[in-house]
């Protein structure tokens, strides 16, 4: 299986960079069996319904992108340059991991000035990132976190226009809950409150995860054999109660339908052989591509994703790699938006 099998050209006026207004107003393709629908998100009350459960990452985004100064004493004496760090995930030892840019200028011992009070030392680098422990903890880092920090959008939106105020609510779901994640998980930017209130009344359930989504989702594949890359970790809970939910809608004949792939990995993670779910805690570097064999998930909601990347074979795993090549063609050229401003896809095996 090849990387090139998962690749097609998009016309760079597709790559959407601000969300649609409101939210459910997005288009939404839903492609069941051999047939494509076009329909928009808030239209989903009338494709799903009672026995249908809809499982939603609750994980919340830190404004994990700073903006800072670093300073160095040397022997000609104060040295400060300009720094740009993206916070990557907590470290065992204590400390944030973070991406930073010039990586190669920065060595430990560095200090390293935001605003809002916030400062950091750098403890360790390596060839990819650096490990900084930082002034504050607690409360009050997350409140200069969040005066400082900056939404830390995907390198294909960042690379068009800087993260302003207006994605500090826009890269950010109505169900967001636990703090964590330093990347949207962007299928459930889609959902408003009217929506998620028509979709119970039109008897969907819905459940709760957590996946702390992670900038390597934003990693390429650099292997040309799929089949060897290998993901990233992020950590993620299904609850007892959570777990208990699906089984019931499961034993019941329903259908388990995440919102994401984030969702989808995890609860793939947390069902076991016989594909009944289980309370689970811990990361997960789950790779789905063709081949995998579902353990839980009976359909999926989901953007449109870029070429070449572990997503697309994701759902091609789901769909079937041609039929997915299929589905995407008819996705631009009917122009909908793509990634994580994007429109939405409803894929049903």
């Amino acid at each position: 299986m090849k990387l090139s099998d998962f690749d097609f050209h998009l016309p760079e006026h597709l790559i959407a960079t601000r969300p649609a207004k409101p939210r459910s107003s997005a288009r939404l393709l839903v492609a069941q069996g051999d047939s494509i629908r076009d329909l928009h998100v808030h239209d989903l009350p009338s494709v799903l319904g009672a026995g249908d459960r809809l499982i939603l990452n609750n994980t919340k985004v830190i404004p994990a992108r700073l903006s800072g100064r670093r300073n160095r004493i040397s022997a000609e004496g104060p040295v400060e340059a300009g720094v740009e760090v993206t916070l990557l995930d907590p470290a065992p030892e204590g400390g944030w991991r973070a991406l930073a840019k010039p990586l190669r200028k920065l060595r430990a011992g560095d200090e390293i000035t935001f605003p809002a009070g916030l400062s950091a030392q750098v403890a360790a680098r390596d060839a990819e990132a650096v490990r900084l422990v930082f002034n504050l903890e607690g409360a009050d880092f997350d409140a200069a976190l969040a005066q400082a920090g900056a939404m830390p959008l995907p390198p294909y939106i960042e690379a068009r226009r800087r993260a302003d105020s207006q994605d500090n609510e826009d890269y950010q779901t109505v169900f967001a809950r636990r703090t964590g994640a330093v990347a949207a998980p962007t299928a459930s930017l889609h959902f408003d409150a009217p929506l998620l209130a028509a979709l119970a009344e039109a008897g969907v359930q819905f459940t709760e995860v957590t996946l702390h989504v992670g900038a390597g989702t934003f990693l390429p594949v650099k292997v040309e054999d799929v089949t060897t890359h290998r993901m990233h970790a992020e950590w993620g809970e299904v609850t007892a109660k959570a777990a208990a939910e699906m089984n019931a809608t499961k034993a019941a004949g329903g259908r388990i339908i995440p919102v994401g792939t984030t969702a989808l990995r995890l609860i793939e993670s947390a069902a076991d052989e016989a594909g009944r779910m289980q309370p689970w805690q811990g990361e997960t570097d789950i790779f789905i591509y063709p081949g995998y064999r579902f353990r839980v998930t009976d359909a999926l909601m989901t953007n449109f994703h870029l070429p070449k990347s572990t997503l697309l074979m994701l759902v091609s795993a789901l769909m079937g790699r041609e039929r997915m090549q299929g589905v995407y063609d008819y996705a631009i050229e009917k122009e909908y938006r793509f990634f994580s401003y994007g429109d939405a896809s409803l894929l049903i095996p």
